[in-house]
């Protein structure tokens, strides 16, 4: 096979997910890190960085989302969500949740004067979401192979 075969590359039976899944992450992750660099150093103009990471990131975990669901099927053949699948699929789905509601947290807070509560609250989504991330994509390197394991 051929790595520059296009039917190798789009109809590989998983390609896609492992190819989506790393704009949700890095746009969130750098999302995180231009709300704390706002913050930090009080410049404003990195606040709408931050937000429209997080608009990328919540856009990209729908296909991101589709695609596991279709490499369950297509790779898997279905099989019984159980063990470290069962996990990356709830980690998954987690990790999008925060992704969503710290998208909706940063859309509302462009919108007025918000309480302080509300931006820690964000701030705790954020290193929560980070910690999903990384904890999804862990689970998903075993079942890929990468990280042993399958």
């Amino acid at each position: 096979m051929s790595p520059f075969d296009w039917r190798s590359v789009l109809l590989a039976r998983h390609a896609q997910h492992v190819v989506l899944i790393h704009f949700p992450i890095a746009l969130f992750m750098i999302g995180v890190l231009f709300d704390l660099l706002a913050l930090w150093w009080r410049r404003d103009e990195f606040a709408p960085v931050a937000y429209y990471n997080f608009f990328g990131a919540a856009v990209f975990t729908v296909p991101t989302i589709l695609t596991g669901l279709i490499a369950w099927q297509w790779a898997l053949e279905g099989q019984r969500l159980k063990g470290t699948l069962l996990l990356h699929l709830l980690c998954g789905l987690a990790a999008s949740t925060v992704i969503l509601t710290v998208w909706m947290l940063e859309r509302y807070a462009r919108q007025g004067n918000v309480s302080r509560t509300v931006h820690l609250c964000k701030f705790a989504l954020e290193f929560l979401g980070v910690g999903l991330l990384g904890l999804t994509g862990h689970l998903g390197g075993f079942l890929s192979g990468v990280n042993g394991g399958s």
